[in-house]
């Protein structure tokens, strides 16, 4: 199958998330980059191009006006910048006629994230966004369970992501990567919740098909001087009944990428770690705990799907950030030949997932500004 042209914006020398994309596109060979607005400053973008042998550009909008005229020209853009350029250049993209794939959060507002998805809606291009956790194998195994109903109604979800680079405040050495996520003017309104509260938030809708109704928050930023939050406790109210708590924190030393969901029904429960990606514990009501493994035994077919290698050799981060670039090719693939694609492909993070993790950073702030109230997302 041709590969897909992709072009990137940001993500030149020296970006983690960047390299991170890049592999992730070429893992299963369905893209090929051929273009790249990859840094602010023009010299450094076309550097950095210039480093990876392909076409340069000092800008996105210079990037994607010349690709959109070639015959040769990118069919979808990657954008992998700091949060508050995110909404412009996938503006622009869609208009263009191009495909989006976009790193999270969706945008720095909740008015830009709802301008996308009506741009993204009227234009009718893909878009996925890389909320990443989804694409694990066991992930998509939880999924599966739930939607067959194996846990029964839903009673009970618990999500948190603590990480500890942000106990000191690193953001006043210089480090790049704490400069920007601690700049409310660059990461939006959220600290821990933008940056790893909307992961939470997204995991525990993917996995239980739930929706998030309102929220409790008590947010605090703990690291004196710093302007977003580092640390935040939430309460969650599902539509449907449903209740459950997220934790996100910056400072919880020992903590590296401790992502874990919870989902608890009325026959059983789930628990999944990133940290130890390739299980998921399954515990049914009345019965024996079992360790379900990636690759061993009778997974949901979505599992497999996500699977690329025997059981034994564990899959990863960049694996399931792989997964979503497949699943984006598939996508794209299926509305270029006018088919409809693999229905396992399009579990993918939407920009209507977005927006909801927009207002629920939004919906969080706002509760805990007004002393703790419950707030509707």
């Amino acid at each position: 199958m041709r590969r897909i042209r992709l072009a990137m914006v940001g993500g030149g020398r020296g970006a983690f998330i960047g390299a991170v994309h890049r592999m992730a596109a070429r893992l299963d060979d369905r893209f090929e980059l051929v273009a790249g607005a990859l840094a602010s400053d023009p010299e450094r973008a076309m550097a950095s191009a210039a480093g990876l042998g392909i076409r340069g550009y000092p800008d996105f909008r210079a990037m994607i006006a010349a690709e959109a005229g070639r015959a040769d020209g990118a069919e979808a853009v990657a954008i992998v910048t700091p949060n508050h350029m995110h909404h412009a250049p996938a503006k622009a993209a869609l208009e263009a006629g191009l495909h989006v794939i976009c790193d999270k959060p969706l945008a720095l507002t909740v008015a830009e994230a709802e301008d996308l998805v009506a741009t993204a809606r009227r234009t009718g291009r893909v878009f996925v966004l890389t909320h990443n956790y989804s694409g694990y194998p066991m992930v998509r195994q939880a999924r599966a369970m739930v939607r067959a109903g194996e846990l029964g109604a839903l009673r009970v979800v618990q999500v948190e992501y603590p990480q500890d680079w942000l106990s000191t405040p690193l953001e006043q050495t210089g480090q790049k990567q704490a400069a920007w996520r601690t700049d409310p003017a660059r990461a939006g309104l959220g600290g821990s919740l933008g940056d790893l509260g909307t992961h939470a938030h997204h995991l525990a809708e993917f996995v239980t098909g739930l929706r998030v109704e309102s929220v409790l928050a008590d947010v605090q930023s703990f690291v004196a001087g710093r302007r977003v939050d580092d640390n935040a406790h939430l309460l969650l109210r599902f539509v449907g009944g449903a209740r459950g708590m997220l934790w996100s924190s910056q400072v919880a030393p020992g903590n590296e990428n401790a992502l874990r969901l919870r989902v608890y029904g009325e026959r059983g429960g789930l628990a999944w770690s990133q940290e130890q990606p390739n299980q998921l514990l399954h515990t049914p009501l009345g019965e024996a705990p079992r360790v379900l493994a990636r690759a061993v035994g009778a997974l949901h077919p979505a599992a497999a799907h996500a699977t690329r290698i025997p059981s034994g050799h564990p899959e990863g981060y960049l694996e399931a950030f792989a997964q979503l670039y497949r699943d984006a090719a598939e996508q794209i693939a299926a509305l270029r030949e006018g088919r409809a694609p693999d229905p396992l492909s399009t579990d993918t993070p939407t920009v209507e997932d977005g927006l909801r993790g927009m207002r629920f950073v939004a919906a969080a702030v706002a509760s805990a500004q007004a002393g703790g109230s419950w707030t509707p997302v």
